[in-house]
């Protein structure tokens, strides 16, 4: 339980933080609980996926859809585990449907456990009773929603490393590439998402993402592209972080939406309790942030040793950063400000590599005090 109200507390922060930002926002989300059927059904029989191997750019998940899904994959794992084991993998259905109102956006609203578990990247859902589950399933929801059957996930509970385990292996491909072939021409686009357990509960954030499959025929232009559009030139780095497959499917940018009365309720809900979030992390024992750390303080040592801090004027440096003391007319203060430009562009260089110095080093800070209170409090900084 303690796991799980940490990853609902981090995916209300997101959601907070993503949906919050503006009354547009939160007009946009709560768009997404409907849709104009006619609408939904012209986009469905023009079906424009089929004419664009990477048409789709993103997936946008309900927190009904998020919250099952999580529940479902650590179940998985604390399963494993009580039987002596590793953990297991499990897989689920998605509800929902292309989005009329942005074309490119996959809407998944709800989500379904199905009675499969496998191991070592290889979850099928061939056993006939799993295959007569799913169809009294569906027939079931037809009744009951307006929505279909638009994409499957399963979980990679994999021991936790450097990398996310979200990837599609060859098993994965293939079942995928057989939704797609079965379920596109039909208008209704399928997609994949994979969970990564241990990593949602050591970030205490949900640890996912979507993927689509490239056409068997799709060659891509780009050497070296991975499914998140970067080039890694390091065929064993490639391998590590996607898998055998990894130049024949792509990964769609996943968005959770709520909407704006779920918001203020779950709001209300955490508010009294996003300290135990804050307690039961420890960022300077994380690799990620003491290797994202180290690079910025190289980056910011580099830029600095590409300025003339020596010659930098300092007149030009206060005046940039707003704590210049002439403030008399247009005497001296006034011909340093005529002449910034290119003379003050060093000071502002100088200036913007400071703030990123400061930041890194607040930021330092605020992690050395969560370590050292959590060592006050319970004798142990893990």
């Amino acid at each position: 339980m303690a796991s799980a109200s940490a990853t609902t507390a981090g995916l209300s922060s997101e959601m907070s933080q993503e949906e919050g930002a503006s009354e547009g926002a939160s007009n946009v989300a709560d768009a997404r609980y409907t849709f104009d059927e006619q609408k939904l059904q012209d986009l469905r029989s023009s079906a424009p996926w089929m004419k664009e191997a990477k048409y789709f750019e993103k997936v946008a998940v309900s927190p009904s859809a998020i919250t099952k899904m999580m529940m479902h994959c650590q179940s998985g794992v604390e399963k494993g585990i009580r039987k002596g084991g590793n953990p297991i993998e499990v897989m689920g259905m998605l509800l929902g449907r292309p989005d009329p109102d942005t074309p490119r956006t996959l809407v998944v609203t709800d989500a379904f456990p199905l009675p499969v578990e496998g191991f070592e990247t290889r979850v099928i859902a061939d056993d006939a009773d799993v295959v007569n589950h799913m169809i009294s399933l569906g027939e079931c929801l037809e009744r009951t929603r307006r929505e279909k059957f638009m994409g499957w996930y399963h979980s990679h509970p994999f021991d936790l490393g450097e990398h996310s385990h979200c990837f599609l292996s060859q098993t994965d491909l293939s079942t995928q590439l057989q939704w797609q072939r079965a379920e596109d021409p039909h208008g209704n686009p399928f997609v994949a998402i994979v969970l990564d357990p241990l990593r949602s509960i050591s970030k205490s954030h949900p640890e996912l993402k979507a993927f689509r499959a490239y056409p068997p025929e799709h060659t891509s232009n780009v050497a070296d592209e991975c499914p998140n559009g970067a080039i890694i030139t390091s065929e064993q780095q490639r391998l590590e972080q996607w898998g055998s497959c990894w130049n024949r499917y792509y990964e769609l940018p996943v968005e959770y939406y709520m909407s704006s009365s779920a918001r203020r309720v779950m709001e209300k809900l955490t508010k009294d309790y996003l300290w135990m979030r804050t307690l039961g992390t420890t960022p300077l024992s994380d690799p990620e942030h003491q290797k994202r750390i180290c690079g910025c303080l190289t980056g910011a040592a580099n830029k600095m040793k590409t300025l003339d801090v020596a010659n930098s004027k300092p007149g030009a440096f206060s005046a940039s950063s707003g704590t210049s003391g002439s403030g008399s007319g247009s005497g001296r203060g006034g011909g340093s400000r005529s002449n910034s430009g290119d003379e003050d562009q060093p000071s502002q260089q100088l200036q913007q590599a400071c703030t990123e110095v400061v930041d890194l080093a607040r930021e330092h800070l605020h992690a050395a005090t969560i370590k050292s209170t959590k060592q006050q409090l319970f004798g142990h900084t893990n």
